[in-house]
């Protein structure tokens, strides 16, 4: 059975069982602080568990696709060393919210395993929850009298809490759970060890396959249980391994999810699989990553440096490395990749379809940077090894500028180093590792307090796309204590204040009560789907009613840009053409920036009539025609243009200016003319096929243009105000190029005149030609005259003069020195010390700069004797 029937007949038997198939969630998350990635199938139906929003559906099943490679679930390093890790995976899975529980969830696992399936039951085994003395719970009895219809008591295990006690974080729903093994072993191996002794002991081929989860517990901040109201189902099945057992191989990446990538990869690099180990590796960890890096871009995760695209980044880097290091490829290799994961998945992921050319020209252009970095890393890696000769040892410190700074693999360094005979203190590398993480975690290390429950809560109401006041009631609350400061979390009935989400920022503003008592709210954000006040403090009477009132000067800008960037849109298309869509954005009331898909720099002149046509469509003053809870296929047949990387319910709100029509929730100006006035700020690329404008609208613009006014003016001021100014400028520049080159060339024949009279200074001290200059001279010279004299046989040339007020040092080898082992670049660094200063360079030429000018001589008599010695 292929992967693809697989897939298929698990959403067909529980659709049978009266679940709704729902589409796989991004993989990248949005509006859940505590996830970058979707890590379990679980993951989009959060809000259901957590209550924060009424479940649409009481049985759902789907294939999720998933990655883990952050926090508690990272699998990257294990990733392609052994048969079974993977990055990005799909977890099939079928959910009950508060219908049916233990005994169905069983046996439905059981029927799809042996009556659909036909894996062999002898070969199954399952685990249950032992219990916790600690938490108070006794033996998951009732999962236990399940599995016997089913199983010998021998093949039900009890498992410790460990394994099979699921919880979704430090607090909130969790529950007993119930794992499914397989025991994939020859008959000879599982006669001499049965199967229940390897069972979650690491086995590669005991492994488990599905487990059902039973939520059934909420954990409070103060580590108790307290029974749920209702009870709920989580079970995932990785397909991946589900393939491995049904295909009858003894790896993951046998199976057909990868043998497809994995020939691709050695047709490409023209070796094979199976007949080297490393090469193996290589291959697999290719064969793996391209589908986590290709499923991220299409989600809408570009690689960058900061949070998720880093992660993004650090896998498609990794991959690149093993093709360099063990495939030998030293040019763009996984992009060539990409028609096939579509060929192989765009059925069941359409996203890999609609976004194949982005995915490719994202891809392309990050190996060529890193390449870029590695040949560049390699360079420096020889000056720290030409450095440390002598020890043969890199300091940890070293290694890890290498890897932080430059993003230099440390086992590329390791390898590196190993092969030219030295050795990296990886006991300081790590050291520098662990600081790095101490501080990043003391920077984003937070606690948060168990809510307060004042009313029962039903959903807030969001009125602030009619009014930036409302009548609100707190519903909830917590304290959210960092480092550095206490904040809290609360909750309204109903609020005006729109939570950051869709690019555009949250509200700030305040919440009046009663008594007349102010809080201010800093910020309003989105967890998961809960709308989160952000204040300094609490009320003092938090059952009062309150007064939410939003910062009516900072909403209307914001509301004002956040039209602005529809326009934006409107015009690029309009421009450009089709091709240009809405990657991104980041709406504030003082500017926003705008990223979409063209694949080469917008000229000044375009982007001036780009300009034109948005202030044009602002004169004309379209009111917002606005539609709300419309089915989603129908706002895309209509032409609503959708933003990339987002997940839409099955209904959503349609905003139209003129001809601009776009699905949006955010909130926007009732007419075009509020806008008042559109100027761009700025236009480059942030990733391959990937541009990004930034702009701003009204007073900001104004601002913006009146800033470049007085740049102007004062340009004009510094050229007595002439009334043509450009060509004063061009005159003045053409000037300077000419006395520039007239500077340039008498520093040659300064330098030349400098040579003859030093040649007649030599002196022939053990065989070399030695020169020397003292004095105060302009560095342009000193090199000059280096590089004059480096075609002189057997010569050295060591320079120590003054420029500025500061010492400086120069050493250059004739190339018959360099080629006998002299090194400038050593040398000059231990000569260097005698000016309280450093340096370094080419094993030919090589400068250094101190601060003490007394200690010249001494450093160019040390460079001397270490030349003759």
């Amino acid at each position: 059975m292929t992967s693809k029937d697989i897939r298929k007949n698990f959403q067909d038997f529980f659709a049978s069982k009266g679940h709704t198939i729902v589409p796989s969630a991004p993989m990248v998350v949005k509006d859940d602080p505590t996830l970058m990635f979707t890590n379990a199938g679980m993951n989009q139906f959060k809000d259901w568990f957590l209550g924060n929003e009424p479940a649409k559906y009481t049985r759902v099943a789907d294939t999720q696709k998933c990655l883990r490679v952050s926090g508690k679930h990272n699998d990257l390093e294990e990733v392609g060393h052994d048969s079974y890790h993977h990055t990005m995976f799909e977890m099939l899975g079928n959910w009950s919210f508060g219908d049916y529980f233990k005994n169905e969830a069983i046996d439905w696992a059981w029927e799809l395993l042996t009556e659909v399936y036909k894996l062999d039951k002898d070969r199954l085994y399952t685990t249950i929850y032992e219990g916790s003395e600690e938490d108070g719970i006794q033996e998951d009895a009732e999962a236990r009298e399940r599995w016997l219809k089913y199983l010998p008591a021998e093949r039900i295990i009890r498992g410790n809490k460990k394994d099979n006690f699921w919880e979704m974080g430090d607090t909130g729903p969790c529950g007993p759970c119930s794992e499914i093994h397989v025991d994939l072993r020859e008959d000879e191996e599982r006669i001499k060890t049965p199967g229940r002794e390897l069972v979650n002991m690491g086995h590669h081929l005991v492994i488990e396959i599905w487990n059902l989860v039973f939520i059934q517990y909420n954990r409070r901040a103060d580590g108790t249980l307290i029974p749920l109201p209702q009870k709920h189902v989580d079970t995932g099945m990785g397909l991946e391994r589900l393939c491995m057992a049904m295909q009858g191989k003894k790896s993951n990446y046998d199976t057909d999810v990868f043998t497809g990538l994995i020939a691709e990869i050695s047709a490409l690099c023209g070796k094979a699989y199976g007949k080297d180990d490393k090469v193996d590796v290589a291959m697999r960890v290719i064969a793996d990553h391209i589908r986590a890096i290709s499923f991220s871009i299409a989600d809408g995760q570009l690689p960058s440096n900061v949070k998720a695209g880093y992660v993004i980044r650090r896998i498609l880097r990794r991959a690149v490395r093993y093709a360099y290091t063990f495939l030998g490829i030293e040019e763009p290799f996984l992009c060539k990749l990409v028609p096939l994961l579509v060929t192989e998945m765009g059925d069941a992921f359409p996203e890999l379809v609609r976004n194949k050319e982005l995915i490719t020209k994202v891809i392309k252009e990050e190996e060529d940077s890193f390449l870029r970095t590695l040949d560049k890393g390699i360079r420096m890696l020889d000056n720290i090894m030409l450095k440390n000769a002598d020890s043969k040892t890199i300091s940890g410190e070293e290694a890890f500028v290498l890897y932080d700074t430059y993003g230099f693999p440390p086992d590329l360094s390791d390898l590196i180093a190993r092969e030219n005979g030295f050795r990296i203190d990886h006991k300081s590398f790590e050291n520098e590792l662990q600081r790095q993480k101490e501080r990043s975690r003391n920077a984003t290390s937070t606690q948060e307090g168990d809510w307060t429950e004042l009313r029962s809560y039903n959903g807030t109401e969001f009125t602030g796309y009619e009014n930036i006041e409302s009548p609100a009631q707190i519903v909830r609350f917590r304290i959210v204590k960092t480092k550095t400061k206490e904040l809290f979390h609360i909750v309204l009935d109903r609020t005006p204040f729109y939570a950051e989400s869709g690019g555009q920022v949250g509200d700030t503003g305040y919440l009046l009560s009663e008594s007349g008592e102010k809080i201010n709210v800093i910020n309003t954000l989105k967890e998961n789907n809960l709308h989160i006040h952000i204040t300094e403090r609490i009320p003092s009477n938090t059952l009062e009613t309150f007064t939410a009132v939003v910062d009516k000067e900072k909403r209307e800008s914001t509301a004002n840009n956040h039209t602005a960037t529809h326009l934006l849109h409107k015009a690029l298309r309009d421009l450009l053409g089709s091709h240009i869509e809405q990657k991104g954005s980041l709406v504030s009331h003082n500017y926003f920036r705008f990223d979409f898909s063209h694949f080469e720099k917008i000229s000044p002149e375009t982007l001036r009539e780009v300009e034109e046509r948005v202030n044009k469509m602002i004169r004309e003053n379209s009111p917002r025609d606005e539609k709300r809870e419309i089915p989603v296929e129908e706002a895309k047949s209509m032409g609503a243009m959708a933003l990339f990387g987002e997940k839409y319910g099955d209904t959503v709100r349609v905003i139209r200016f003129g001809e601009s029509l776009e699905l949006c929730g955010g909130t926007h100006t009732s007419h075009t003319g509020n806008i008042g006035f559109f100027k761009i700020i700025s236009e480059s690329a942030i990733a391959a096929g990937v541009r990004r404008i930034e702009a701003t609208t009204g007073i900001y613009a104004e601002r913006l243009v009146h800033n470049n006014e007085d740049i102007v003016a004062s340009i004009k001021a510094l050229f007595n105000n002439s009334p043509n100014i450009l060509a004063t400028i061009t005159k003045v520049t053409e000037e300077n190029e000419t006395f520039k080159k007239r500077v340039e060339e008498f520093m040659r024949e300064r330098a030349l005149e400098l040579k003859k009279h030093l040649l007649t200074e030599t002196q022939n001290i053990n065989g070399i030609n030695v020169i020397m200059l003292t004095g105060e001279y302009h560095p342009e010279v000193v090199k000059n005259v280096a590089f004059l004299l480096r075609s002189e046989k057997s010569t050295m040339f060591a320079a120590g003069y003054k420029f500025e007020g500061k010492a400086n040092l120069a050493l250059m080898y004739s190339d018959d020195l360099v080629s006998h082992g002299c090194n400038a670049g050593k040398e000059i660094r231990e000569a260097a010390k005698l000016i309280s200063g450093g340096g370094g360079g080419q094993p030919f030429f090589a400068t250094a700069g101190g601060k003490d000018v007394s200690g010249l001589q001494a450093a160019v008599t040390k460079l001397v004797e270490l030349a003759t010695k």
